[in-house]
């Protein structure tokens, strides 16, 4: 069941992947903060009619949970304004890159501290050699992404 969940996980973020240049274009067009709004806007959209048709008529709940819940959405929008910022002037696979170890940096201390209520897992030496590396890697593909 697990590899599942990998599978969903390389498929989201796949779909990152694709996002970023689609945003990125439409960013270049009419704005980074309005096209942000507009990437938010359509998945508002289809968001809400998941919920109509596919819910389990939890949202009520909302207002019971804590504070600090609702701040996903939020980060959300940072992290979508920034890519569209970001991708055309570094381009797609420097911004993703450089996106993706930041969440491993930050997911590492998450895991270690069991930060947020997550089980904690204790950064150890394999942990940090895989960090190292991937440091390394998006060195090296900035390297190749600057006009000689």
């Amino acid at each position: 069941m697990k590899f599942l969940y990998i599978l969903l996980a390389l498929l989201g973020g796949m779909m990152a992947g694709i996002q970023a240049p689609i945003n990125g274009s439409l960013g270049k067009k009419i704005g980074s903060v309005e096209g942000a709004f507009t990437s938010f806007f359509i998945g508002t959209l289809f968001l809400t009619f998941f919920v109509l048709f596919f819910g389990k008529g939890q949202i009520a709940h909302l207002f019971q949970v804590p504070k600090w819940n609702l701040l996903g959405g939020l980060l959300g929008a940072l992290f979508v304004t920034f890519v569209i910022l970001c991708v055309p002037n570094v381009g797609v696979a420097l911004t993703i890159f450089a996106a993706i170890v930041g969440q491993m940096v930050i997911s590492i201390i998450i895991d270690h501290f069991g930060l947020f209520g997550v089980e904690k897992i204790p950064m150890n030496a394999s942990r940090l050699l895989g960090l190292g590396l991937m440091l390394a890697a998006l060195f090296f593909i900035y390297r190749g992404s600057v006009s000689s």
